[in-house]
């Protein structure tokens, strides 16, 4: 039974290609890291949310709780073939949200401070960690023009379209499921970035330039954990 409601967007994905063994210390055992071309993917995907409320639909926004701004750091992983999203760190502008994502998610959230601003098609991202260990980020981005919808078996549609996250407590694995239409991706340009959000959990910067998509909007509904 779906018990949330969200919309994301504004949302960058920002990939890079990394070797899977450099993950493997870092993801429980019983999760297969996911490749694509024999390549792990890591990512940092910082966006805003709204309209967030309790499932049934008629349910009014949870006060204090009903807009922020989110930053998580990523990789792909699968177990019983279904693939999904194993999160290294979720940074938020909202203390009750994090709390809450603790308990109910089992995730690894950060208290941060956040701000985006957007002038026409360029987004500016600033965000600062109040919690340890310490880490920030920096961007501006610029919003390009469409792009098709991502085929089954294309890079966009590995990296993209995932519908659960994974989680653990106690060398127990839990997921839970996520419905929403495909992301409607579009080009991007990076003015500028910086970020030691990936150092933060214990791995190296990577210095290449990353694999840029940006989506405007999407609407979200969210299941409860269970037992993987």
């Amino acid at each position: 039974m779906k018990i949330m409601h969200q919309n994301w967007g504004k949302l960058l994905f920002m990939h890079w290609p990394i070797d899977a063994d450099l993950l493997r210390p870092l993801i429980p055992a019983p999760l297969e890291i996911d490749t694509y071309d024999g390549s792990a993917w890591i990512a940092i995907v910082p966006f805003t949310m709204w309209d967030i409320r309790p499932l049934p639909p008629y349910m009014p926004p949870v006060p204090g709780l009903a807009a922020m701004h989110e930053l998580n750091v990523r990789t792909y992983v699968q177990i019983d073939r279904e693939p999904g999203v194993w999160f290294f760190s979720l940074d938020c502008n909202s203390r009750t949200a994090v709390l809450a994502a603790r308990k109910f998610f089992l995730l690894p959230y950060c208290n941060a401070r956040i701000e985006l601003k957007q002038e026409e098609e360029t987004i500016e991202y600033e965000l600062t960690r109040t919690d340890d260990p310490a880490a920030a980020f920096s961007a501006r981005w610029t919003i390009g023009k469409a792009l098709p919808v991502s085929e089954p078996g294309s890079l966009e549609y590995f990296l993209t379209e995932r519908y659960c996250l994974y989680s653990s407590r106690k060398e127990r694995i839990y997921r839970a499921q996520i419905q929403h239409q495909p992301w409607p991706l579009q080009q991007a340009t990076i003015e500028r970035f910086s970020s030691s959000m990936i150092e933060a959990v214990g791995l190296e910067n990577p210095q290449s330039p990353p694999l840029l998509h940006y989506a405007e909007a999407v609407n979200v509904d969210i299941w409860p954990l269970e037992r993987a």
